[in-house]
């Protein structure tokens, strides 16, 4: 078997490319030059050529789709982004917008995003029964339905959580309940503690409980645990 030992050197060059590589993709993105209108349907033109070769493609593309004169001036105007408007961006950009973007990070947008984790279902729920949720284990999303889980002692409790809007019909939800029954009894058995449906919806933006009585039916079955 033949090792190659890539050098101090050979690794800056590689890096060096897949740096160039991200600069020109980002640009090109942002600044949309791949888009359908600027190349043509690339994906649904390929498969139309049926190419055998990167030579076949490339006369049937520039014959068919679009001239390589075309492309050409895409090129240029990728390059004209870079090195005026993007350069031009980079300059405008201190150490102190560094330091402050660094900060925002870790500390708002961590903040937020913990905030809103909290105001999810499960969160309101924990606040709630004064309670730990955990998700269940992907195994038993697959063998109890199940999406979340509370601990009481040595039994859980099962929950799954529904949303109600969204195109998602009661009915559906329902009809979808019932043929998890068995599941659902085979987790108490399993278990010890029952399965609850939590179902959920948005209101101003904001995720809400729809049927509310089952909270205290929760918290009836917790402390029926805890008495175990």
């Amino acid at each position: 078997m033949r090792i190659e030992l890539l050098t101090l050197g050979t690794i800056g060059t590689i890096e060096a490319i897949m740096a160039k590589e991200w600069i020109l993709n980002s640009v090109m993105n942002r600044f949309q030059l791949n888009f359908k209108r600027n190349v043509g349907p690339t994906s649904e033109s390929i498969r139309k050529c049926s190419p055998k070769t990167v030579e076949e493609w490339e006369e049937w593309y520039f014959k068919n789709v679009k001239t390589k004169d075309h492309i050409v001036e895409l090129g240029k105007k990728l390059y004209i982004k870079i090195t005026e408007v993007v350069q031009a961006e980079l300059d405008d950009i201190t150490e102190q917008d560094c330091i402050d973007y660094m900060v925002n990070l870790v500390i708002n947008r961590t903040f937020d995003g913990y905030i809103t984790e909290i105001e999810t279902i499960y969160g309101q729920l924990e606040k709630i029964l004064e309670v730990k949720i955990e998700p269940a284990p992907d195994e038993w999303d697959r063998l109890f339905n199940v999406d979340f889980y509370i601990k009481i002692k040595e039994k859980y409790i099962g929950l799954q959580i529904k949303p109600v809007n969204e195109g998602i019909q009661l009915p559906e939800i329902f009809k979808e309940k019932n043929l998890q029954a068995k599941t659902h009894l085979k987790f108490t058995e399993v278990f010890g503690g029952k399965v609850f449906y939590v179902f959920s919806t948005k209101i101003n933006g904001k995720k809400e409980i729809v049927n509310k009585e089952i909270i205290e039916e929760i918290k009836a079955e917790v402390e029926r645990l805890k008495k175990l």
